[in-house]
């Protein structure tokens, strides 16, 4: 299944730096953005360089028919009153269980993370690529 392969290279990079607006293509620093566009890629899906991009692949998916390898989206501080793609400044990757692999924050690197209460509340949208 191409979920579980694009979501066993996302495994590869745990640990791996956020660095904000880092490079594409890189591996040794990822942000939320170029993380998902890197391990799609690995797999010869091609997305575009930022989360609002990307918001717009695929077709969309309510929060409830999420399945391994949906890509979520997510508003922050600064963007939540925005309207339209605007709100949205963060993506991650559904692997399952109520869980999302992802990058944000320095302190944070790329990890794994339960949606949670906190993560619910800041949800846009959620999109199917496969």
């Amino acid at each position: 299944m191409k979920a579980e392969r694009i979501i066993n290279t996302g495994y590869k990079f745990i640990g791996v730096p956020y660095i904000f607006n880092a490079p594409p293509f890189r591996t040794d620093m990822f942000d939320c953005s170029s993380f998902i566009q890197y391990i799609f890629m690995v797999h010869g899906i091609i997305l575009p360089r930022n989360s609002r991009q990307q918001s717009m692949a695929g077709r969309r998916v309510s929060l409830k028919q999420i399945r391994k390898g949906d890509l979520l989206f997510f508003t922050t501080k600064d963007r939540k009153h925005k309207n339209g793609i605007s709100k949205i400044g963060h993506v991650a990757l559904y692997i399952g269980k109520g869980r999302m692999l992802h990058t944000y924050r320095p302190e944070n690197r790329v990890t794994i993370t339960e949606i949670d209460k906190k993560w619910i509340s800041k949800f846009v949208m959620a999109r199917r690529i496969l």
